[in-house]
Parts: C-alpha cells; sequence; structure tokens
C-alpha cells in the first residue's frame, strides 16, 4: 500500500492556509497606511503580488500550489491503480477533475460582475490546464519531461519576443504583450493588473516538475539521497531563475521564464526542508494537524472562501469584535475580526476533519 508522506499534506495545507487567509482582508489591512514604516507593514508587503518586475513570498504560493498538484499526482495514481482501476478509468477520472476545475476557475470571475466573462487566470482555471498535461506525459522518461518543461518555456519565449502586432509587440511591458492581445481576442482581458489566461503554458512546468518530484519520493531511493537530489534542483533553479533576471525579468503576471524558474526552485526548496523535518527527523506533533486539516478540504475550503464565506463569517464577529475594541481604534478591530474568521475558517477544516467529510473530485 502507498505510505503517505507528511511534507506533502503539510505543504498543500499551509499553502491553502494561506490563501483563504487572502480573502479575510488581513494582508491588506496590515499594509495599511496607518502602519506604514512599520514592521508589521514590511512584513505584510510580502503577502501582496509585486507589481510588475520582482518577487514576493506572495507570487510564490500559486506556483507552491501548482507544484503540489503535480507532486501528489504519481500518489494518485499509484493509489488508483492499487485499488485495480484501468488506465482508461485513470484518464477518465482525470479528464473529468480538469474539466471541473476550468468550470470552477471560469464561474468564480463571473459572480462579482454578475454576468458571464471569460477570464481564466486564477489557479483553478490553471490548474485545470497543467494537470492534464503533466497526467498526460506522466509516464514519460525523466528527461522527456524535463526537456518538455523546458520547451514550453522556450514556446512562450518565443511568443512574447517575436510577437509582431503593433501595441502587443513588447514582450515584457503590462498589457503590451502577446498574453494581453489574446485574451482580448475572447474578451477575456483583465485589464486591471495585466494578469494573464497564457500562463497556464509556462506554468505547466511547475506541475510537471512536482510530478518528477512525487516520483522521486515514491521511489526506493535512500531518504538521504532523495532529500540531496531535491536540494540540488531547488539550488539550481534559484541560481538560474535570478540569474536570468537581466535578460527575461522575472514577473509574474505574465510567468516569464525566470519566473517559473525561480519560482519552481523555491517550491522544491520548501519541499526539500519539510521533507527533512517532517521525513527524516520525524519532528512531528499536534502542530501539524493544523495544516494537515486544511490540506484535505483544500478545493472545498478555497471555493467556500472565494464565494463569500470569508465575509459572511466577517460579518456575523463584526458587532462583537468592534464593541470589544472600540476603544482600540477601528484598523485594531478590522485586523482581529479578519483573525478571527480566518481561524474560523481553519476550525470548519477541523469540523469536518473530525467527521471524516473529505469534499473532492
Amino acid at each position: 500500500m502507498t505510505q503517505r508522506i507528511l511534507s506533502i499534506d503539510v505543504f498543500r495545507g499551509f499553502t491553502m492556509l494561506l490563501l483563504i487567509g487572502e480573502f479575510t482582508g488581513l494582508y491588506s489591512q496590515i499594509t495599511d497606511d496607518a502602519l506604514s514604516g512599520s514592521v508589521i507593514s514590511a512584513i505584510g508587503s510580502q503577502f501582496h503580488h509585486h507589481a510588475w518586475n520582482g518577487l514576493r513570498f506572495w507570487d510564490l504560493i500559486q506556483p507552491f500550489f501548482m507544484f503540489i498538484v503535480g507532486l501528489s499526482l504519481p500518489f494518485a495514481v499509484k493509489i488508483r491503480t492499487e485499488r485495480g482501476e484501468s488506465g482508461q478509468q485513470i484518464f477518465k477520472h482525470v479528464l473529468k477533475r480538469s474539466a471541473i476545475l476550468l468550470l470552477f476557475g471560469w464561474a468564480l470571475y463571473c459572480i462579482g460582475p454578475g454576468k458571464i466573462v471569460f477570464r481564466f487566470q486564477n489557479v483553478l482555471a490553471q490548474i485545470a490546464f497543467t494537470y492534464l498535461i503533466a497526467y498526460l506525459i506522466l509516464q514519460r522518461s525523466f528527461r522527456f519531461q524535463v526537456l518538455f518543461s523546458l520547451g514550453l518555456l522556450l514556446l512562450t519565449e518565443v511568443l512574447y519576443r517575436s510577437f509582431p502586432v503593433e501595441g502587443f509587440n513588447h514582450a515584457f511591458v503590462k498589457l503590451q504583450n502577446f498574453g494581453t492581445w489574446l485574451d482580448l481576442q475572447y474578451g477575456g482581458a483583465n485589464m486591471g493588473g495585466g494578469w494573464v489566461a497564457i500562463n497556464a503554458l509556462p506554468t505547466a512546468a511547475h506541475t510537471i516538475w512536482g510530478v518528477l518530484a512525487g516520483k522521486l519520493l515514491l521511489g526506493d531511493k535512500p531518504a538521504h539521497t532523495k532529500l540531496k537530489h531535491l536540494l540540488l534542483a531547488g539550488i539550481v533553479l534559484v541560481l538560474i531563475g535570478y540569474a536570468l533576471d537581466p535578460l527575461t525579468p522575472i514577473i509574474k503576471r505574465i510567468a516569464t521564464s525566470s519566473f517559473v524558474i525561480v519560482s519552481g526552485g523555491w517550491a522544491l526548496l520548501a519541499l526539500t526542508f519539510l521533507y527533512w523535518l517532517l521525513d527524516i527527523k520525524k519532528m512531528r506533533g499536534r502542530w501539524t494537524l493544523i495544516f494537515e486539516v486544511v490540506g484535505m478540504n483544500s478545493l472545498f475550503i478555497y471555493l467556500f472562501a472565494h464565494v463569500g464565506g470569508a465575509k459572511f463569517i466577517e460579518s456575523i464577529l463584526h458587532p462583537f469584535t468592534y464593541a470589544l475594541l472600540d476603544w482600540a481604534g477601528t484598523l485594531s478591530a478590522e485586523i482581529f475580526t479578519s483573525v478571527l474568521a480566518w481561524a474560523a475558517l481553519w476550525g470548519l477544516c477541523y469540523w469536518m476533519f473530525r467527521r471524516r467529510l473529505f469534499i473532492k473530485i
């Protein structure tokens, strides 16, 4: 029977816990002008995407999640195979899951404006594509998968650098690049921040590299050998990604090749640390449950928080927290309310965990 690797579960839960924290408004509150120049504000700035060329911690969250999807894939396929499912049955499941993720990702964009729009820039819509691509080459050799992922990055570079349409032929200029032009062709441009749907093409590398890491962890090599491979790969990718920046700027919003490489490296290093801590050193305890319970219902809690669940909880808490902290000022009350709402979202995951309620697709 396939043995669970705790570091994967904790990595998934940690990433999703941070994602749902965004919906409480906490990250915006701790960068309020009233806190400008403080340590809290400096830390808070790392929980916002970089405006364009550069890298902040928050820019790594989506790559982490896409990497984890690939990381889990070899384990999921092995478990289904052990249950007696055929390759055809597993492929049908992958197609169904990709379609549902794409539907959810697209539908989330329609809720705000209250009408049908065509945008596919969020993490669910992107994973729908990268998950399918990673599965289709899952059984190919290590060499093939590495070359394929690098080919996706090269293709993206060529598309951006050689696109000839006037006004959109500036490879790395916001709203003047190939990605923006492509979105405009089907009415899907999100002109506010420069995000583009074609990010799914280069960031498929994150999911493919996750698959390779998952295969390594699933293999028979000694744990310390696995650790060395993960560490070396992570360091190499981080160094290459930063070294490429003068040539190809690190831009998360259009997922440039340098961004994909450096963020992929950080994903590997994060996994390396957790694997060393939890699966080699066995430094486990009740604290890991904080992340495990969220990871076990990651899709549900993301959708719940996204469609208004976090705001609903805040609206319930608001009268009481503001009455309690009226003396401390509005900002303090807002921060306290958001922290409690975040805790309540975790509490919902814990409640579902205790009752063995796991919502999956």
